[in-house]
């Protein structure tokens, strides 16, 4: 029988009543008590490093995570982490980038109501995820949710309260658990290389969402200040002229950033080179496109690649001084 490590970390999942709101307080034991079934398919032991709303997660705890997976990983056969639903999507997204290779599951669920609930999806997504870790092809990092597998870059949050929390962004799930079996769409193929652990990551990342008439006021403090800038664009990527002459003077004098251009839009990502706005800018900067990663997976990445890597890794060599076509 397989042996699992449960990492209760707060969440909806683990949530009672207060006079100011839900707020976690059950305990990863008596969690587990609400689903007696769960002992025909793994053994678990279980740890609470944390007990947060999702909305007070940080990178932070992320690390807490990973550490808790690497100092674990051959101890174990599988780890099922119960988190909050508000930043579900971006804890998976960061563990898919800091515990890379894993040919053990590690499986993230929650719920949208607590699992002491007379009506709640806590203990169907619960159990599910412990069937999903327990299973023999199971391997990286998921998202386990109303029956559905998600990878863990893939993964976002597209209801607020519907049980049906989390759609897959163009990438189709990777199984369905249904009647407590398992249906795969897609076959995992065994890693090649072993599993590899990135404990760092570096939250200096600015989201910047657009908006029509955006003025630049703003942009010099933000480069100033961030190491990363994401840039979520309209449809397919670009940026207005309200703030082009300031955005390229910016890049140009702080050509170590990393600049990524997203989109707003939730499906089928950017592609600067279709028009104008986006093509001359995209030439004449070091812009990354995320073209159909999802914001969460871009922001995690950022973070990632600011403290794995170096911006030589990523950037090309550019000449600013004979790119601005509307200089002399």
């Amino acid at each position: 029988m397989k042996h699992i490590l449960f990492i209760a970390t707060g969440g909806t999942i683990a949530s009672k009543k207060t006079e100011n709101g839900l707020t976690p307080q059950i305990k990863p034991e008596e969690m587990l008590s609400y689903i007696p079934s769960v002992s025909d398919y793994c053994e678990i032991t279980a740890i609470q490093p944390f007990n947060l709303d999702s909305t007070n997660v940080t990178p932070e705890n992320w690390k807490a995570i990973v550490q808790i997976i690497k100092q674990n990983y051959f101890d174990f056969d599988g780890f099922v982490i119960a988190h909050g639903t508000d930043t579900m999507a971006y804890t998976a997204a960061a563990l898919s980038y800091m515990v890379q290779n894993s040919s053990r599951p590690i499986v993230i669920t929650g719920s949208q109501k607590p699992i002491n609930l007379d009506v709640t999806d806590a203990r169907t997504n619960l159990l599910d995820s412990f069937i999903y870790a327990s299973a023999n092809d199971s391997q990286g990092v998921q998202i386990v949710f109303d029956g559905k597998v998600i990878a863990g870059t893939r993964a976002k949050k597209v209801r607020s309260k519907s049980y049906n929390a989390f759609s897959s962004i163009d990438f189709p799930s990777l199984a369905v658990i249904q009647d407590r079996r398992i249906m795969r769409y897609i076959s995992m193929l065994p890693y090649k290389d072993p599993v590899r652990f990135y404990e760092n990551m570096n939250d200096n990342v600015f989201l910047l969402k657009l908006l029509p008439g955006i003025k630049p006021d703003l942009l010099s403090f933000i480069f100033d200040r961030y190491d990363a800038i994401i840039v979520e664009s309209f449809g397919v990527g670009g940026i207005p002229v309200s703030i082009r002459d300031a955005f390229f003077a910016l890049c140009k004098e702080n050509p170590e950033k990393l600049i990524i251009m997203a989109t707003q839009v939730a499906h089928e990502g950017s592609d600067m080179t279709v028009y104008e706005v986006g093509n001359t800018i995209k030439k004449m900067c070091n812009i990354l496109e995320s073209y159909d990663m999802t914001p969460e997976a871009v922001c995690a990445k950022a973070m990632w690649i600011l403290a794995n890597s170096t911006s030589a890794d990523f950037y090309r060599p550019i000449n600013y001084d004979t790119i601005w076509p509307n200089e002399n």
